[in-house]
């Protein structure tokens, strides 16, 4: 039933920012921006439940928490920078936003190098010699 709520509030500013867009229209991207940031708080509760099941799920497969931590930084980055570059975008600013997403997508890759690593070492180990 939370989908309904937040649909609910995201017609209501919707249509609220239809209405002041007209005379303002930095009032109405102030609260496309400030609607975004609630729904987004509304969530966090629901992510940090995710995490801590995927967390018990990794430490009771033996992983390795320092790629489970990498794994869920890469995730946060992707989320952030997608959040980041729509409200950038809403703004009318689509050559930052898609500065935002390449930051996103390069900061993933530093990130997953260490993985990958891991990977291509586990996968040559496998292969005859």
């Amino acid at each position: 039933m939370e989908i309904i709520q937040v649909v609910g509030f995201a017609l209501i500013a919707t249509v609220l920012i239809l209405v002041i867009k007209e005379q303002k229209p930095m009032f109405a991207f102030l609260i496309a921006t400030a609607a975004g940031v609630v729904i987004f708080l509304l969530l966090i509760g629901k992510i940090g439940s995710v995490v801590a099941v995927l967390e018990r799920l990794a430490r009771s497969s033996g992983m390795d928490m320092i790629y489970f931590k990498t794994v869920l930084k890469i995730i946060g980055i992707a989320y952030i920078a997608e959040f980041g570059a729509q409200i950038v975008r809403d703004a009318g600013q689509d050559g930052i936003a898609s500065k935002i997403e390449l930051t996103g997508k390069v900061l993933i890759m530093v990130l997953a190098i260490p993985i990958i690593s891991i990977i291509i070492d586990t996968i040559l180990k496998l292969m005859p010699a």
